[in-house]
């Protein structure tokens, strides 16, 4: 269950129910259910079913979701 929809600048946020409860929250991208296990963690990637965009868990309680930052090359530094 959403509890609501933010953004800031370019990214939209998406929070859900605490996460006790939780067993889905929103992908922020396209907004289908993303499932979600129990025991979830902060920085945790997590795959939306529907439009395959990686989004990274930034809350626990309430658990929130944002689109994962892309893996920049590091070139051997």
């Amino acid at each position: 269950m959403i509890l609501a929809l933010t953004s800031t600048g370019d990214v939209l946020f998406a929070e859900v129910i605490p996460m006790s409860t939780a067993t889905s929250a929103t992908c922020p991208e396209c907004e289908a259910a993303v499932p979600l296990k129990g025991d979830v963690e902060k920085g945790e990637i997590v795959p939306c079913p529907d439009c395959g965009a990686e989004l990274e868990v930034i809350e626990q309680d309430p658990i929130t979701l944002r689109l994962a930052p892309a893996e920049e090359e590091d070139w051997g530094e």
